[in-house]
């Protein structure tokens, strides 16, 4: 009987934590699809594209709950904008979803590796640049150039792979859904990187500082159960 409760007993603190990352999980969850379906807010229609500001709570999550359950909120990320661009199209929603057409141009897994694919890595690739910063820094305490590069890395790791992966996969059908010649896309994709990419790259960055300050605070973390 004593054998049974003690392994009652080491099992409730391994089942408490995971209850408390599944409920961390569904906090930022919630988050990145109040700000998905929040008109003007997480996307904002350009025509050619959407902006977005979305990777910054799977930033956030990543460097507060660690690289897997970062991509799990990057999945999340990846799942609004394909439930967006499939309920809610623009002229390119097809490199998103391959739920919608445009003319003879259609989606297909393409879309979804585009779709899924760079946003799961936002979740990723700014906790372990977080973690090299403050490792080549030596510091104990958090690195605010660390919070700066993951943020920007971040919005970078979406944009970059999103608009060349775009190329790969459908290069004619976003030229000619753009009006742009098939030899002269990747300079407009370059354009959009500039004028999209980098003020969200920025604003990343500054965001990622401000808040993920507080959120790595010990004590903010420690009364916010992280």
């Amino acid at each position: 009987m004593s054998n049974v409760s003690t392994a009652a007993a080491a099992k409730a603190p391994a089942s408490i934590s995971k209850t408390k990352g599944m409920t961390q999980v569904a906090l930022f969850t919630a988050l990145i699809f109040l700000m998905a379906f929040t008109p003007f807010l997480g996307y904002i229609p350009l025509g050619f594209t959407r902006a977005t500001i979305i990777h910054i709570p799977v930033i956030l999550g990543a460097l507060v709950l660690g690289p897997k359950k970062g991509a799990i909120l990057g999945f999340a990320f990846g799942l609004t904008s394909f439930i967006n661009n499939t309920m809610n199209p623009t002229v390119t929603s097809f490199v998103f979803t391959p739920f919608y057409s445009l003319g003879e141009y259609s989606g297909g897994i393409g879309s979804l590796i585009i779709c899924f694919v760079p946003r799961i890595l936002v979740g990723v690739v700014p906790f372990y640049v977080y973690r090299l910063v403050k490792k080549l820094s030596k510091k104990e305490s958090t690195s605010v150039p660390g919070l700066a590069l993951a943020g920007v890395a971040g919005a970078l790791t979406n944009t970059l792979l999103v608009m060349n992966l775009i190329f790969l996969f459908f290069r004619d059908a976003y030229a000619s859904a753009n009006g742009v010649a098939s030899n002269a896309v990747y300079g407009f994709i370059l354009s959009i990187i500039g004028i999209n990419g980098v003020p969200e790259a920025i604003v990343a960055g500054v965001l990622t500082v401000l808040i993920g300050k507080v959120l790595l605070n010990k004590n903010v973390r420690t009364k916010l159960g992280f």
